[in-house]
């Protein structure tokens, strides 16, 4: 007899297999480097570290945020606010031990030429102010302006994109509709004035919402030393139990690998609590996934970010290593966190 949870794993993959092929096309590069203005929601996400691989001195992360409003849809006005733009910035220094960070805010009709704040839809090319993350052809180039720093970054491209997911539709709850188009680009080679070192970019746009059980969500993207990537999330319940989880892993010079809610296990090892927020964050973690097992370390505790009066939340985004069971250093990337100032609302 066929077992009751072989028969919903079979309705589940159904689903799932049903959803992609109902998608929207197939990335294609350079067109979705560029914004998605009809889906509800999108950002792209740059982090990276400059130094050595044995001794970072920086990490920076610089992410763009857009979301569609839902009003003005009928408007010809080029002020009516169709969509928000949002970025974030943060640079942390491991030499003096600071974390900075900055955000901005604007309103934008969805006109790609608009002077003030506006995104490219044919090409990546999103900017707020002085603030502005372009695709040049052979990488990105971020330029941030900010309240008490200043970045500017190259950041070539080495490897191929990497496809999240079933060839870039990433599945993100229980509900086969809960999926999101998503890309990263890995390894990049970054520039800047604090030193060259290695980068990471990722691209995400969808529809959908999180599922309504989601506090929020665990997710790290790690440059491999070997040239391989790693990636990893897990979406929680407010209970702290794994409601989705999955990932990504591409060995050096291989196919990628994707993996689902049975490949991978984060297990929090220890915590530390915001004298700022209050709200306490698992800044180590042991990994088991299809690359290997690992300990993720934050490589300093106090990388929380208040957008609040932005994006409207409070959580913890920072550099970290990933160590292998010999206790080698394998890898540089960055972890976030959210949902533990709060749930998080997307």
């Amino acid at each position: 007899m066929i077992s009751r949870r072989r028969v919903i794993a079979a309705a589940v993959a159904a689903g799932w297999r049903a959803a992609v092929a109902a998608a929207p096309p197939a990335i294609a590069f350079p067109r979705d480097h560029g914004a998605h203005p009809e889906t509800r929601t999108e950002w792209w996400y740059a982090t990276g570290w400059l130094g050595t691989e044995q001794a970072p001195t920086h990490g920076v992360q610089i992410t763009f945020f857009r979301s569609r409003t839902g009003y003005g849809a009928g408007q010809t006005s080029r002020f009516a606010p169709r969509q928000l733009l949002f970025a974030h910035a943060a640079l942390t220094d491991l030499g003096t031990r600071s974390h900075r960070h900055d955000q901005r805010i604007a309103r934008w009709s969805g006109d790609p030429a608009a002077p003030l704040a506006a995104a490219a839809l044919d090409r990546g090319a999103v900017h707020i102010g002085r603030w502005s993350l372009v695709d040049e052809g052979a990488g990105w180039h971020a330029r941030i302006a900010a309240a008490d720093f200043a970045l500017d970054l190259q950041l070539r491209r080495s490897q191929p994109p990497l496809l999240q997911g079933e060839a870039g539709i990433s599945r993100k709850g229980p509900d086969p509709r809960q999926t999101s188009h998503y890309y990263s680009e890995v390894q990049l080679e970054s520039t800047g004035a604090e030193g060259r070192g290695r980068a990471w970019l990722d691209h995400e746009w969808s529809d959908e919402f999180l599922a309504p059980e989601a506090q929020g969500w665990d997710w790290a993207g790690i440059n491999l030393f070997d040239g391989g990537a790693l990636t990893v999330f897990v979406l929680r319940r407010a209970d702290g139990s794994a409601l989705w989880a999955g990932g990504s892993w591409r060995g050096a010079g291989t196919a990628a690998r994707s993996f689902g809610p049975d490949d991978l296990r984060m297990t929090p090892l220890r915590r530390w609590r915001s004298p700022a927020s209050g709200a306490e964050y698992p800044v180590q973690w042991r990994l088991q996934t299809p690359a290997g097992t690992f300990e993720l370390r934050a490589l300093l505790d106090d990388q929380e970010l208040d957008s609040r009066a932005s994006t409207g939340t409070i959580y913890w985004e920072g550099l970290s290593e990933l160590v292998a069971a010999d206790g080698r250093r394998v890898g540089l990337g960055y972890l976030e966190l959210t949902g533990y100032a709060g749930r998080l609302r997307v």
